[in-house]
């Protein structure tokens, strides 16, 4: 049983992409499972090419430095090739109806001009890494599920009409995880792409902006810490982070602290030795480009070589190969 999960170079990892999501997959992963950063998925808007590149590069050395296995781990666009033979195969057996109701569509394209073809089709191209891989799991949230349905659709029709090729995928909701908010705006989630990131805690900061931007974090105007979620967000997020940094309950952690500013110092201490081994791991092989370069290498070989067979099975099942 294989799992697939992804992330996309949008923007810095934050805190809440490794609280929620990269050390679970760093402590639970199954030797079979694959983690990559989807790049080409950043492409369905206006982008930067050297950014989305030099993100794309980033991102790898935090999977690998959160303790990812490197074997497990490979940046999409080094497989191009075989996606896009494999995502024009999909598109051949996908109906325009089919992808044009896909609710991210609907709603990313309303009102806009100058639409890209590719926010149409990259559900497409998702059902290509899943397909690819032989992914039997993919976790994702609520606002992905119809993707996988799609790709479940794709697959089973594929192998209906020209015969077994792919595995049936699933989609499975992840374990929750820590419900990280911005520390300015505790309304919203901490997001690795918010164009203001004062309340942002990245996993590549420094100590000292982390310090920084846990000290200006928006509370209230009370004085003593309690654990109320509804009526006080901007403190319980502060106790939500310090409690999974360190294992605690917030609530018993609210009544450990008698004032904000020392629970706002447990918590900087806490994220930054949270954060430590990863930055030091991710900047030890940014600044070791070669060695960087040889595992994103080997990562896209091993990802290929994985999906060659079914690659080259659909190819010739549909008359192309």
């Amino acid at each position: 049983m294989t799992r697939l999960s992804g992330i996309t170079p949008s923007g810095h990892i934050q805190l809440g992409n490794h609280l929620g999501a990269i050390r679970r997959w760093a402590a639970e992963g199954k030797p079979e499972d694959l983690y990559f950063v989807s790049d080409l998925h950043a492409m369905t808007t206006s982008h930067n090419p050297a950014r989305l590149r030099s993100l794309a590069g980033e991102q790898l050395a935090v999977l690998i430095a959160s303790g990812i296995s490197p074997d497990r781990v490979f940046v999409q666009s080094d497989i191009a090739r075989e996606l896009g033979a494999l995502t024009w195969i999909l598109e051949c057996t996908c109906s325009y109806g089919e992808a044009a109701r896909m609710i991210q569509f609907k709603e990313k394209s309303k009102g806009q001009a100058g639409v890209r073809l590719s926010l149409l089709t990259y559900p497409v191209l998702m059902a290509a890494d899943i397909l690819l891989t032989g992914a039997s799991e993919v976790p994702v949230g609520e606002d992905q599920r119809q993707h996988v349905e799609l790709a479940r659709t794709l697959a089973r029709r594929f192998n209906t009409t020209y015969g077994e090729v792919f595995t049936m995928p699933e989609a499975v909701l992840p374990p929750s995880g820590a419900r990280v908010r911005d520390l300015a705006d505790p309304t919203r989630k901490m997001s690795k792409s918010n164009q203001d990131s004062a309340g942002v805690v990245f996993v590549l900061d420094e100590p000292d902006q982390i310090r920084r931007k846990i000290k200006r974090a928006v509370t209230d105007g009370l004085s003593v810490p309690a654990y109320e979620p509804e009526e006080r967000p901007g403190l319980a997020n502060l106790l939500e982070i310090l409690a999974a940094c360190t294992g605690g309950d917030p609530a018993g952690i609210a009544a450990e602290h008698k004032s904000y500013g020392a629970l706002k110092e447990a918590t900087a201490e806490a994220v930054v030795e949270t954060l430590r081994p990863l930055r030091e791991g991710a900047n030890a092989l940014l600044k070791d480009p070669a060695e960087l370069d040889r595992v994103r290498k080997a990562g896209a070989a091993r990802a290929a070589e994985r999906g060659e067979h079914r690659l080259q099975s659909a190819l010739r099942l549909i008359g192309a190969g």
